[in-house]
């Protein structure tokens, strides 16, 4: 497949990078800052543009079967910024007629899984209100999914841990692994691949965890 990447250098957008280009996939990594990707290999390109502007991504997203996003704060003062850029990779979707889109978002934005223990409830109550600006910019980001036009999907994973892949994850349609509490950055890309072609997350937020 034809794959674009948006915030190739975070630590998912990377691993998105690493794997698809395992996998034999044609990836365009678009970034603002290219040293900062660390990632190599036959069948990537490397864009530097402008993520403020949608005509400036159009020949990012041209011609591609998906899209996949990660974008997102990397501290509370960057607040928002998830929002305006999801909009902006929005308006160079829809300009070329691309539809299917997956991102990034948290598991603290979707619903609490059935049967959650009060005291996973209040650690994710707590943590949304330790991280309120976030996650109201994750929540603005989703509902700018919800009323647009694409295929789109959002991955929500609890604590981030660097560790290599495994596979070994658990997902949740429309909810979250019960007692889910942390999952590897790569996992998180493994399983934003392999959605790719599954048409039950389409529309839909997806929880992810061990």
């Amino acid at each position: 497949m034809k794959l674009t990447v948006f915030g190739a250098t975070g630590g998912i957008g990377q691993e998105i990078v690493r794997q698809a280009l395992a996998s034999g996939h044609q990836v365009t990594a678009v970034v603002r800052d290219p040293a900062r990707l660390s990632v190599t290999g036959a069948g990537l390109e490397v864009l530097r543009a402008d993520l403020t502007d949608p005509e400036a991504l159009r020949p990012a997203v041209r011609g591609r079967d998906a899209v996949l996003s990660g974008l997102g704060a990397r501290s509370r003062k960057d607040a928002g910024v998830t929002t305006r850029l999801t909009r902006t990779v929005l308006g160079a979707m829809r300009a070329e007629g691309v539809r299917r889109l997956l991102v990034v978002s948290a598991g603290p934005v979707g619903p609490d899984p059935e049967g959650a223990s009060f005291a996973d409830r209040a650690a994710r109550g707590l943590i949304s209100v330790i991280l309120k600006d976030v996650y109201a910019d994750l929540r603005a980001m989703e509902g700018e999914l919800a009323r647009s036009a694409t295929d789109w999907t959002v991955v929500r994973p609890p604590r981030l841990q660097n560790k290599p892949v495994t596979g070994s994850y658990r997902t949740a349609v429309g909810s979250f692994p019960l007692r889910g509490r942390f999952i590897a950055r790569a996992d998180v890309a493994h399983a934003m691949l392999a959605m790719i072609t599954d048409a039950g997350t389409v529309g839909q937020g997806v929880g992810i965890a061990y």
